[in-house]
């Protein structure tokens, strides 16, 4: 049998930090550990700024990615939570405010919860959906002093 996936929820302790950053972050480790990795937004304009900020992001290295389904061989995919992720993804990193679809189906779930109250309520709720599903989420807090 399968081990389950791993759900890791990374909450954000200030206003300042930000999730688009830290998912070029946690990409890029799991890039480094060998993983096939695909980062999920919200929408088209936030996967737009993501691509963008991969260019840049983390300084001095080079994060191969590509956006939308002509992404999808690519090491780091970027999709909206309306694409489909590819099936060869070993880690999926969630920016967007729904749950991942069957994510017993991944090896790990990293789900960034932002300061801001909508989005930490909407990561709540996520979190209620895997426990239902069987699974055991990790919280890590980022940046608490």
């Amino acid at each position: 049998m399968a081990a389950p996936c791993q759900v890791d929820f990374y909450v954000l302790a200030g206003a300042a930090q930000s999730a688009q950053r830290l998912a070029c972050r946690l990409a890029m480790k799991a890039r480094e550990q060998g993983f096939m990795v695909s980062v999920r937004t919200e929408d088209e304009k936030q996967a737009k700024a993501l691509d963008e900020l991969m260019w840049d992001y983390p300084p001095g290295r080079f994060l191969p990615h590509g956006a939308g389904s002509e992404g999808a061989a690519s090491p780091v995919n970027i999709g909206t939570d309306q694409q489909d992720i590819p099936a060869d993804r070993d880690v999926i990193i969630n920016l967007a405010a729904s749950a991942v679809p069957e994510p017993a189906r991944f090896r790990r779930l990293l789900e960034i919860v932002p300061s801001e109250a909508a989005q930490r309520d909407a990561s709540r709720n996520k979190y209620r959906q895997y426990r239902e599903q069987g699974l055991d989420p990790a919280h890590h807090t980022i940046g608490k002093s």
